[in-house]
């Protein structure tokens, strides 16, 4: 990458967005050069703005979603915050939304009409189950998607009811497939030797189907062999040894020894040789068969060290393994800091001076760190007066 440029300088987006899947999605444009008009409804904007909102007016989840855009105000619920979409989404490559199939419609904002003045318009959908089907006009947050696409029965343990992970991960993985998405789009656009049909520029994300599609071979395993996977706590099924293992500090570390040459150099560090040596267990099949008995010998040794005099024992014999981060943690660590991978902003945080405070940097990482992130989320409405006026030549 050479000077300033990045790979989506020049690509233009309009996101009708709330919450956290087409935003996502729009952020990793925004975060490779894209320019982001984000529009928000007038007094609350989007609700992220007050989610985990610990003082202040504007949540760290909403500036770190959105960073990198600009954010107008527009009202479509109005003949006038319609016609601005339609006016914008005609300067614009893509337009992203995440309403309930059928809402753009209802307000005169179908892909028909905003392809109307601009041929080459890809237009983004994101909803809980997709834009076609008998279950496409049901409302729907991540949480249940989660549970359509198979991903909540396999977390937690066994013996208790599924557990949600800590972060809105069907969201997020939407917001990815969306991205690649539009860039697949944008790719097709520039290389077809016509102009695309609506059809092929539009793209339908589900979120139900977004989890599903990670979901590896849990339905190939069942329809070849009959197996229906089941919860199995911090292991993964059909792999061992790998766990969490607590320490005699009171920390737990992961330790991943499943590869089969990995395996024998780890039982000889631990000083079971005898596990190591065990024809049963050369064989992952074998390992997972017998993966209580190698938890607890491993348990056994990590309980005999801290949790740095384990990993420091782990790493010199090259067994792949590390601590279990905090939020601390990851500020601290060098290689973080060595990629740029925390990058710090002064953002208001309803105190009289700003505070520097750190976000996560840009992934994919191009040239050995993380490209530079331009802004923050930005203050609702900060950009209305200049997108009007620039793009659609209002006045002041």
């Amino acid at each position: 990458m050479s000077g300033n440029a990045l790979p989506l300088d020049g690509v233009r987006v309009l996101e009708l967005g709330n919450y956290i899947a087409a935003p996502t999605a729009a952020r990793m444009l925004a975060d490779f050069g894209a320019e982001v008009i984000k529009v928000e409804r007038p007094g609350t904007g989007d609700e992220l703005r007050n989610w985990r909102l610990y003082s202040g007016t504007t949540s760290m989840l909403y500036r770190t979603i959105n960073r990198n855009k600009k954010s107008i105000v527009l009202d479509l619920r109005t003949e006038q915050g319609r016609a601005d979409v339609v006016e914008l989404a005609a300067k614009c490559d893509i337009v992203l939304e995440n309403f309930r199939p059928g809402t753009l419609e209802k307000w005169g904002l179908s892909p028909e009409v905003l392809s109307e003045k601009n041929p080459d318009l890809i237009i983004t959908r994101i909803s809980a189950f997709g834009q076609t089907g008998p279950m496409s006009q049901r409302p729907g947050f991540a949480a249940v998607a989660e549970a359509y696409g198979g991903f909540r029965n396999l977390v937690g343990d066994p013996d208790r009811p599924p557990v949600r992970v800590g972060v809105s991960i069907g969201d997020s993985i939407a917001g990815l497939y969306a991205a690649f998405g539009c860039v697949m789009a944008l790719f097709q656009r520039q290389t077809a030797k016509a102009t695309l049909s609506l059809e092929q520029r539009s793209i339908d994300v589900a979120l139900n189907e977004s989890i599903l599609s990670m979901m590896e071979s849990l339905i190939p395993d069942y329809l070849a062999y009959g197996v229906e996977r089941e919860r199995v706590g911090g292991r993964m099924e059909g792999i061992a040894p790998s766990n969490a293992y607590p320490c005699n500090d009171g920390y737990s570390i992961i330790i991943a020894g499943n590869n089969d040459a990995i395996f024998q150099r780890y039982m000889e560090t631990i000083g079971r040789p005898d596990l190591g040596g065990d024809p049963e267990l050369a064989s992952n099949a074998g390992r997972w068969n017998r993966r209580d008995e190698l938890d607890a010998a491993i348990s056994a040794w990590t309980a005999l060290h801290s949790r740095d005099e384990a990993l420091r024992i782990l790493e010199k014999a090259e067994v792949p393994s590390g601590p279990i981060y905090t939020a601390a943690d990851v500020v601290a660590d060098e290689q973080y800091k060595a990629r740029n991978m925390i990058q710090t902003f002064p953002v208001d945080i309803g105190e009289a001076e700003p505070a520097d405070v750190g976000f996560v940097g840009v992934v994919p990482v191009i040239g050995g760190q993380s490209v530079p992130i331009r802004s923050v989320g930005p203050d609702l409405g900060e950009h209305t007066a200049e997108v009007l006026r620039d793009l659609l030549g209002r006045g002041e």
